[in-house]
């Protein structure tokens, strides 16, 4: 069984949903979530970013506006049986109490009357890749585990049918920080292995940066201030608004997502010291600073598979820095 199964292309037309009392929760949203990749919704609370993810699915009906899966409109298409071709994993996770993981997981293809092997084999491949050994996980309730395995069986099951998109809702929110941090990391290796087309809704600007290939930035009505790769929303924001809600530190969240090879580290001299610390040439230019300062040796030692390759100062980072501007 192929576990990454397929991802389609998400764009939305002139999207917009006004309620009867003239409330305008999302304006005209045109925008396009290509095939595989990430893209995070940020903005300040009332903004639409879950409504816009509702829309998607179709829990909330849009006013105006079309929603196409690759070249299909889905804007009229029956929505139960849309709901089962899209994953969806929120902040409550909302498992069901009564049943097991194994159960919780295997929701949406008893839904869809997948035979009970293709079940089982799914749900065995599913729970090992979110981390969970279905043989250590697979029968316990969802008052046994932890918030962030809660949050696990969550996009597990949201994956279970091979949905070609993914739809998720400030799903790591509710968890302490550090449980928060293991999450996204696992998100990204899952991500990885799974490549599906996927739509998150956070408010936190940091965990944007970390997990979009690219970041939409919301004002209130759903309005869309700027569309683009997380360097470009740091380093060139499209307007005070983008400035100030990205925040002051924007310089210090781009570091985290300019490569070190921008730096283009230069050859190590005869004097330099041999004990300077070390890190990875497929790092971020975060990673060298951190390092550097750190190392107090005034520079950073740049390594790949076949052993160190160059060095990196302050200054050269300022450099890069200031070139990527």
């Amino acid at each position: 069984m192929n576990v990454t199964g397929s991802a389609a292309e998400i764009r939305l037309d002139g999207l917009g949903k006004q309620y009867p009392n003239g409330t305008v929760a999302v304006a005209e949203l045109t925008l396009s979530v290509p095939a595989g990749q990430v893209v995070t919704l940020v903005g300040p609370s009332g903004c639409g970013k879950s409504t816009i993810l509702r829309m998607i699915n179709r829990l909330v009906e849009p006013t105006q506006g079309k929603i196409f899966l690759d070249d299909e409109d889905i804007t009229r298409a029956d929505p139960v049986r849309l709901r089962r071709r899209i994953g969806y994993a929120i902040q409550d996770v909302g498992l069901f109490p009564h049943q097991n993981v194994r159960q919780n997981v295997a929701t949406v293809p008893r839904l869809l009357g997948w035979p009970t092997r293709r079940i089982d084999e799914r749900v065995e491949e599913l729970l090992d890749l979110v981390g969970l050994p279905p043989d250590q996980y697979g029968k316990r309730y969802p008052h046994e585990l932890s918030g962030g395995q809660r949050q696990r069986v969550g996009v597990a099951r949201a994956l279970a049918a091979d949905p070609v998109v993914l739809l998720m809702d400030e799903p790591f929110s509710a968890v302490d920080p550090i449980a928060r941090a293991r999450l996204q990391e696992e998100f990204l290796r899952l991500q990885a292995e799974v490549g599906k087309t996927t739509v998150f809704v956070t408010h936190d600007v940091d965990e944007a940066v970390r997990l979009g290939d690219r970041i939409a930035v919301l004002s209130e009505g759903g309005k869309l201030e700027q569309y683009a790769e997380p360097a470009e929303i740091l380093g060139r924001p499209a307007s005070a608004f983008v400035a100030e809600f990205v925040g002051a530190d924007r310089g210090i969240k781009r570091l985290s997502v300019t490569p070190i090879s921008v730096a283009k580290p230069r050859p190590i001299s005869e004097s330099a010291p041999d004990d300077a610390p070390s890190v990875p040439a497929g790092g971020m230019l975060r990673d060298a600073l951190a390092a550097l300062l750190e190392g107090g040796t005034g520079w950073v030692a740049v390594a790949d598979h076949t052993g160190t390759t160059g060095m990196l100062t302050l200054e050269d980072i300022y450099h890069a820095m200031r070139s990527t501007a």
